[in-house]
């Protein structure tokens, strides 16, 4: 088992299942509270930890024109919100070495997006901030690639690291999970997660933004959460064809609370 990761009340990897979940972007000052209220009545009911996530910017875009979210400070400032509000710790992208101080005031959780898991000047700052880091997998690296990242943020002294797959770029415009990625992320002693909607993302596939196979979700999360997971990550939205971001590939949040417990189920029986 990994080395679990305090976090307020809550454990990281400690056997429990707990999930990382949100809008993909910070949409207006209003719409990520909404979204967190929900997602506690949610997860305290099922006794899930949670972990809420948006993101102030999202820098890897399809097109120029392509919504991006807030900006850091106001972003930021809407989670500082949300957190005092709503109580639950928060995630959020860093894309620059510059942003990791501001991000860590308010973050309890820095993520390293997947295309930058490699970038070795961003994993070691966000690890020197003393704040829990989930570095996802790059869609162009074997699992046991990851290996190194993870080796590179520990030299800092910080043992808060998770890791998480998110699929493997499978030709043009795809992506594919391969189960075998879990026991052998696991190997690294840290919290494995697995990020169920990236995975099932067509990057690109609408040619100026990415598209999605949403409906895959009901089917990759419970193989997923039966080849052995410490967490999920889902991004969530009321209604994902209007999200601004990532909506192909966002799970309905008015369906959450039968899949999670599903998932549930599923850890209980593999635990056992």
């Amino acid at each position: 088992m990994a080395a679990s990761i305090p976090l307020g009340r809550a454990r990281l990897g400690n056997g429990k299942l707990f999930l990382i979940a949100g809008p993909c972007v910070i949409e207006n000052p209003r719409h990520p509270g909404r979204v967190a209220r929900r997602l506690k009545e949610i997860t305290g009911e099922l006794g899930i930890p949670l972990i809420f996530k948006a993101s102030y910017d999202k820098a890897n875009r399809s097109s120029i024109g392509s919504y991006r979210g807030p900006g850091m400070e106001r972003g930021l400032d809407i989670l500082a919100d949300v957190k005092a509000k709503h109580g639950v710790p928060i995630l959020t992208d860093v894309h620059e070495c510059v942003q990791v101080e501001r991000a860590a005031q308010v973050a309890d959780v820095l993520q390293i997006p997947a295309f930058l898991c490699r970038q070795t000047d961003l994993v070691l700052e966000a690890a020197r901030s003393g704040r829990i880091v989930n570095i996802k997998k790059g869609q162009f690296m074997a699992p046991w690639d990851m290996k190194g990242v993870m080796e590179k943020a520990a030299t800092t002294g910080n043992r808060k690291l998770m890791v998480t797959e998110r699929g493997f770029s499978f030709g043009y415009n795809n992506l594919i999970v391969d189960m075998k990625s879990f026991p052998t992320l696991r190997t690294f002693g840290y919290p494995v997660i697995y990020d169920i909607t990236h995975s099932v993302q067509r990057p690109g596939g609408l040619g100026d933004r990415s598209g999605g196979e949403a409906h895959f979700i009901d089917t990759l999360g419970p193989a997923g959460v039966a080849a052995g997971l410490d967490g999920i990550f889902m991004e969530v939205h009321e209604n994902p064809a209007k999200a601004l971001s990532d909506g192909p590939n966002a799970y309905r949040l008015g369906r959450l609370r039968g899949l999670l417990k599903r998932l549930l189920a599923i850890h209980e029986a593999t635990r056992a």
